[in-house]
């Protein structure tokens, strides 16, 4: 009589985030020695937050069978606690606070929200992608008029920068010029992002 098959042993960890962080998230389980597969979501379904929580969910239906645990690096990111809904579904956790660069500012920004209401933030991760994930993925390329409607609004630009790089300072101070705006660089590291990484992994 033959045996049964038995059932393939599932991974430990698996950190699903958002291709924005995917760097750092690397990063971060390198130097912790986490035993983890490391997905991510394009970082561009931030231009319609509907489409995180169906990337997420279409990740989540594929990889959670194969883990024991999964870890979303995420923040509510404009779904509006839909995001949450879902992975409570599916019984995985994501890191908390609203949006990345929280996570990155950390406490000194929340701090200062209440006075930034006209600032518009920059990471490495966007400065590096401007042209893909703000002029092309709003649609200025094509339709200049539109720069003047999304950034009329904007009074200063702050970049929360992860690690000095001299051409990424470059590009973010054209940024800045091409929208009319000062430039703040603040030197933040990985902000927040890796306690509250380790916080849900060591749990």
């Amino acid at each position: 009589m033959r045996a049964a098959p038995q059932p393939f042993p599932r991974r430990p960890l698996a950190l699903l985030v958002c291709g924005a962080l995917a760097r750092e998230v690397r990063e971060i389980a390198a130097r912790h020695g986490w035993d983890a597969d490391l997905f991510t979501v394009p970082a561009l379904d931030h231009l319609s937050p509907k489409k995180i929580v169906e990337d997420v969910e279409r990740q989540l239906e594929e990889i959670a069978p194969g883990y024991e645990r999964v870890v979303v690096g995420y923040g509510d990111c404009g779904t509006g606690g839909a995001l949450d809904r879902l992975l409570a579904k599916h019984g995985a956790v994501r890191t908390a606070g609203p949006h990345c660069y929280e996570m990155y500012g950390g406490s000194e920004l929340a701090s200062e929200s209440d006075k930034r209401i006209g600032t518009f933030f920059l990471t490495d991760w966007l400065v590096r992608n401007w042209e893909r994930a703000v002029v092309e993925g709003l649609g200025i390329g094509r339709f200049p008029f539109l720069k003047e409607r999304y950034f009329d609004h904007i009074t200063d630009a702050l970049y929360l920068r992860q690690a000095p790089d001299p051409s990424l300072e470059g590009k973010a101070r054209e940024i800045a010029d091409s929208l009319g705006v000062p430039l703040e660089i603040r030197d933040v590291g990985l902000g927040d992002l890796e306690r509250r990484l380790i916080d849900l992994v060591d749990q």
